[in-house]
């Protein structure tokens, strides 16, 4: 499992200047000596104590005919799975019928689970124009059942999703399904390839918020495409 972990950690503004003010009647190699001994013991605290707090992930993986969503809670033990599944809208004909149903159902989601975010899958890759117009209506109105509770949004390239969780980019469906199993150790139906791709894009934006640093150079996202 590739766990992203936080290259440094962070002190309040507030205590570094308490410790050093606290620093200022001992001499200069004393002062380093000690400053030294107390980074050393904030390097033993665990990034998930210092960074961690607790919060609702939801990820969607859009689509018009299945839509899968999945829902882990994060707190200082790392994530846990809470609830996955999919949306079955083949049985719709009316395209804009299955808009107004994916809108209905995430918010139905969003009330009963209280998400602090929500992640979704960027459908901006495809040889199919029509198929990524389509996806891109699904995320549209799943993100917009998002932003009318107020809820933060995020976005990730699949690549990037597959990356954080098998670290292959190319990773197949049911690589990635493995690997949630077990990242959140539970079984899973992988009949609900759907849900576990929306499992897979929650855990990548957890990673994310944990370390930062792990998209710099990356280009699957809206705003550089």
């Amino acid at each position: 499992m590739l766990m992203a972990r936080c290259s440094s950690h962070i002190l309040s503004t507030a205590a570094l200047s308490l410790f050093q003010e606290w620093l200022q009647p001992f001499s200069r190699t004393t002062r380093r000596q000690t400053a030294s001994r107390f980074l050393r013991f904030f390097a033993l605290i665990p990034d998930s104590i210092i960074l961690t707090r607790e919060k609702t992930i939801l990820g969607i993986d859009p689509g018009t005919n299945i839509l899968g969503y999945g829902i882990i809670r994060v707190d200082s033990r790392g994530p846990h799975y809470v609830d996955m599944g999919v949306f079955d809208l083949r049985k719709i004909k009316d395209p804009f019928e299955k808009l107004a149903n994916i809108f209905s159902g995430v918010s139905e989601l969003i009330e009963e689970h209280h998400p602090d975010e929500l992640a979704v899958e960027s459908p901006f890759y495809g040889k199919n124009a029509q198929v990524v117009l389509k996806l891109g209506r699904a995320q549209g109105a799943a993100l917009t059942a998002a932003v009318m509770k107020g809820i933060p949004v995020a976005e990730y390239a699949p690549r990037k999703a597959k990356i954080a969780i098998c670290g292959n980019g190319a990773a197949s469906k049911e690589q990635v399904a493995m690997m949630i199993q077990k990242t959140l150790k539970v079984d899973l139906d992988p009949k609900y390839l759907d849900a576990t791709d929306a499992l897979a894009i929650a855990l990548c934006h957890h990673y994310q918020m944990s370390n930062p640093l792990a998209g710099v150079g990356c280009s699957s996202d809206w705003k550089k495409f």
